[in-house]
């Protein structure tokens, strides 16, 4: 049975795509998906064209893996540039590529979507695809155990890690209570620099997504934008995502605000999803001594202490996180890779990369801001 491309998910009712999507993975979920494409945020423009695989059989879709075709490598957080750049230099194609993933979105979760010998199936398929589809590759990115499980046993997969920091709430009373948890300095800096922020008249006030007017959304766009557009970027997504996904799935988005004198001067927003709190994206219009520390992590930390959320992901790269609480957590990413020079330079690579990335997560324990070591609670 063929691969079955799907080139916009808007044309696969929702209830088809939702049930091949494990409970709880709110970045997978047709809403979340397909908000990105009939936002404007996805499309020819971007270099981002949805290509979603399909397997069917009888009639009827038994897995799928959310999918994309790529000319660049932006967006994606798994950073292949190099390569990309090595096979310029030596006059082999890198692009189209072709990439399992959310789109802009760090978040580990399924990629396999759906009955398991049918995704299988639908892996083992993909080598023709790419071939007659003209495409040099496939990537796979954050990638969960199952996945990671049947990809490592198919040949031709090339395992990649990388290092993610998440803040794990162990049980916490309150804020208080967390940092009782720290080393006495890590302690002292922690209260100083919410301090700063609350001396600079600064109060927070927190909302889901149904509580936001146009006005608001207005703002929000304006702080994430303004965050890609002072490093000379253009922003991923557009205005319309915000009020789309505000419509479709509003019960996991949450936004919180912090005001100056009753104005709004900065926000962060994220989603929430079973026991996870998820930071996404965060912006101001003006400079706040101590701000994004605020706004970004103890912020969230307090929410996810209130509400029992047990994990913090606060998204990729950020050594800064790592000292302020969020643990080395291993990412997992797979390439299939069409040119076997390419592929055997690769491997060299990873082999050093992975020994690499094993030995910084190591390290980084070492530097944790806590008393005692903490056990981590990720697989």
């Amino acid at each position: 049975m063929p691969v079955m491309p799907l080139n916009r998910l808007a044309d696969l009712p929702a209830a088809q795509w939702d049930a091949l999507v494990p409970a709880q993975q709110p970045f997978l979920s047709h809403a979340f998906l397909s908000t990105l494409e009939d936002s404007g945020s996805l499309g020819p423009n971007s270099g981002w064209r949805a290509e979603h695989l399909l397997w069917q059989e009888n009639g009827k879709i038994l897995a799928a893996i959310p999918g994309y075709r790529k000319r660049h490598s932006y967006g994606e957080y798994v950073f292949d540039q190099g390569w990309a750049d090595a096979c310029q230099r030596s006059g082999i194609a890198y692009y189209p590529k072709w990439l399992g993933a959310v789109p802009f979105s760090p978040v580990t979760g399924a990629r396999l979507l759906g009955d398991e010998a049918a995704a299988v199936n639908l892996i083992q398929a993909l080598p023709e695809y790419l071939v007659e589809n003209g495409l040099t590759g496939a990537h796979i990115n954050f990638t969960d155990t199952r996945a990671n499980r049947l990809l490592g046993d198919e040949a031709g997969w090339q395992h990649r890690l990388g290092c993610q920091y998440h803040w794990q709430n162990r049980d916490y009373r309150d804020f208080q209570d967390y940092l009782d948890a720290l080393t006495s300095r890590k302690r002292k800096q922690f209260r100083k620099e919410r301090e700063q922020v609350a001396a600079q008249g600064i109060e927070f006030m927190w909302r889901e997504g149904a509580e936001l007017t146009e006005t608001q959304w207005d703002f929000v766009y304006a702080c994430y934008s303004n965050t890609y557009r002072i490093r000379g970027q253009s922003p991923y997504l557009t205005r319309d995502f915000f009020s789309l996904l505000a419509e479709r799935m509003p019960e996991a988005i949450r936004v919180v605000m912090a005001q100056q004198n009753g104005r709004d001067v900065a926000m962060a927003f994220s989603l929430i999803s079973g026991d996870t709190f998820y930071g996404r994206y965060w912006g101001c219009l003006a400079e706040f001594d101590r701000l994004h520390f605020e706004t970004c992590f103890y912020q969230g930390m307090e929410y996810a202490i209130a509400h029992g959320l047990a994990r913090f992901d606060a998204g990729a790269q950020g050594e800064h996180k790592l000292l302020r609480g969020f643990e080395p957590v291993i990412t997992d990413s797979w390439h299939y890779l069409r040119h076997p020079g390419l592929r055997d330079a690769v491997e060299d690579f990873l082999v050093e990369e992975r020994a690499g990335v094993q030995r910084w997560a190591d390290e980084a324990r070492e530097v944790l801001p806590y008393r005692h070591a903490p056990s981590s609670n990720e697989d």
